[in-house]
């Protein structure tokens, strides 16, 4: 089933227009599960129900409606929403370009594929080629439904990608928070803080996103199969399993945490394992050469023969 775009419209920088649709980049791999009632595991629904009757109350019945006062609503039909301001609901407005490292990643909310329309492959192309060539990024307005966002348009491969951004002000800052720091932070030795950067320069890595996945899942999964097939499952204690959190003897556990065997990646273990198992490679001129040398060594008079031949000959 082709995927189906949320949003279509244009992207505007300067006076270009590009038409565009914007399709999710995320796609979720998430267990469902239903609510049901304990006593005689009935699902347990949803209904919608007008509060005055006390009816159900179908779909295509209900309407938006916004409360000027208290019962007295104004009610919204899908296009009224573009009505209120054609150009913002139809269009990602470049509004300025930025360094990418400029953007605090705590702002990126949620990343969106932005695909050229009818007749939108050139300038798309060449948006997407003049951000790759600076190193910036689109700084941008869209409204998504009903709600106008902050957003970045950034360079991913072929795909120019449209990132959520989130507004400061529904960032928590995190001066709100009780944190060590000044006076009050707890002293780190010369030793513990070299040992610890001694740890992470030993468990660092190229990032290859495709060598993680969600184990938790298959995990789950995996339990919910046996609990189905009535298979005893392991009565666990959760608090006594859980990792310990006072650490109290710091530089103990870091050399306990060099001390262990290095991790190998997938990709390493792969590329070991070929050039482990790699037949050698005989190369097919030397081939004579080695023919020649081993019949020497097994009979060395032989050269010296030919040699005496060869000399007659030429005489």
């Amino acid at each position: 089933m082709a995927a189906r775009a949320i949003w279509e419209g244009t992207i505007g920088f300067g006076l270009v227009q590009i038409p565009v649709g914007l399709y999710s980049a995320e796609s979720r791999h998430e267990l469902n599960f239903d609510l049901l009632d304990r006593r005689d595991m009935s699902p347990v629904g949803y209904q919608r129900y007008n509060r005055e009757t006390g009816e159900p109350v179908e779909w295509d019945d209900i309407v938006k409606g916004y409360a000027v006062k208290k019962g007295e609503y104004v009610i919204l039909e899908p296009e009224d929403f573009k009505r209120a301001n054609v150009k913002a609901t139809q269009t990602v407005d470049i509004v300025q370009f930025a360094d990418e490292a400029a953007i605090d990643p705590t702002y990126f909310e949620k990343p969106y594929y932005l695909v050229p329309g009818k007749r939108g492959a050139k300038p798309y192309v060449l948006l997407r080629e003049a951000l790759r060539k600076s190193g910036k990024v689109g700084i941008a307005r869209v409204v998504i439904r009903t709600r106008e966002s902050l957003a970045a348009v950034m360079v991913k491969g072929d795909a120019l990608v449209l990132e959520l951004l989130r507004y400061a002000h529904e960032l928590t800052p995190a001066e709100e928070f009780d944190l060590p720091a000044g006076k009050d932070a707890p002293k780190v030795s010369p030793p513990e803080l070299k040992m610890a950067e001694r740890l992470i320069d030993e468990m660092t890595a190229d990032f290859k996103p495709e060598e993680f996945k969600d184990t938790y899942h298959d995990e789950l999964l995996a339990f919910i199969q046996r609990k189905y097939k009535g298979e005893e499952v392991e009565e666990v204690d959760v608090e006594a399993e859980a990792p310990p959190s006072n650490v109290v003897d710091m530089m103990a556990l870091l050399k306990k945490s060099l001390a262990r065997k290095p991790a190998v990646t997938k990709a390493e273990a792969a590329t070991a394992d070929k050039s482990r198992n790699k037949p050698r490679k005989t190369s097919a001129r030397n081939e004579p050469a080695k023919r020649a040398k081993k019949a020497a060594a097994r009979n060395p008079k032989k050269p010296a023969k030919r040699r005496k031949t060869a000399a007659r000959k030429a005489a």
